[in-house]
């Protein structure tokens, strides 16, 4: 089941991030170029990154020109994770091309990566509530809130992994069918961002 295989790369790679805690490690993708593998490794990898980014600039003591560096990391981030889900879509259009879909074939209300994009955080989210239940210096009561969250957080896991797998199947079996979606994201366009485009008046 491709969800399996998402929750196994994904746990691989918030483990290695952990290893050196470090925002500018080198991800050292171990998968081949091209490969969903490769593509989930670096989804995640994105996603890890960018989660550490995002403590980084809610430091209440942060310096507003370092607040100012982390955003615009983020942005940057958030498009490099919106390219990437957009690639991992690019694969399964391309795996499921030659099926034809049935007339009475449905649509989706998102697209087969952007529901693995879902995945990815739910992971990085149970990883840190995991965390927050094995701290020494909190309190009884926080440690049983996050134990709660955290089987929540597992449930949700176990049925989204559900969906993404029969929604996969449902495409296969041409019952449902999909359309990769571009984000076209505005903001980040130097030639669609209004305060971008008119400084170079």
């Amino acid at each position: 089941m491709i969800s399996a295989i998402c929750s196994r790369i994904f746990e691989e790679v918030i483990d290695r991030y952990h290893q050196h805690n470090d925002i500018d490690h080198n991800p050292d993708n171990p998968y081949s170029a091209g490969s969903l593998e490769y593509l989930l490794y670096a989804k995640c990898w994105i996603d890890t990154v960018q989660w550490h980014m995002e403590d980084e600039i809610r430091d209440p003591s942060i310096e507003p020109a370092a607040a100012l560096t982390w955003k615009r990391r983020i942005d940057r981030s958030n498009q490099d994770r919106t390219n990437i889900v957009e690639e991992i879509d690019n694969y399964f259009f391309e795996k499921y091309k030659d099926i034809a879909p049935a007339k009475s074939a449905r649509i989706n209300t998102e697209s087969p990566a952007w529901a693995i994009d879902r995945l990815s955080i739910l992971a990085l989210k149970i990883f840190h509530m995991r965390e927050e239940t094995a701290r020494t210096d909190a309190s009884e009561a926080h440690l049983a809130q996050c134990s709660s969250k955290l089987a929540i957080l597992i449930q949700q896991r176990g049925d989204l992994s559900l969906a993404i797998d029969e929604l996969l199947e449902d495409i296969q079996k041409g019952e449902r069918y999909m359309k990769v979606y571009r984000q076209m994201k505005m903001y980040n366009d130097p030639e669609l961002n209004p305060v971008l485009y008119n400084s170079k008046k």
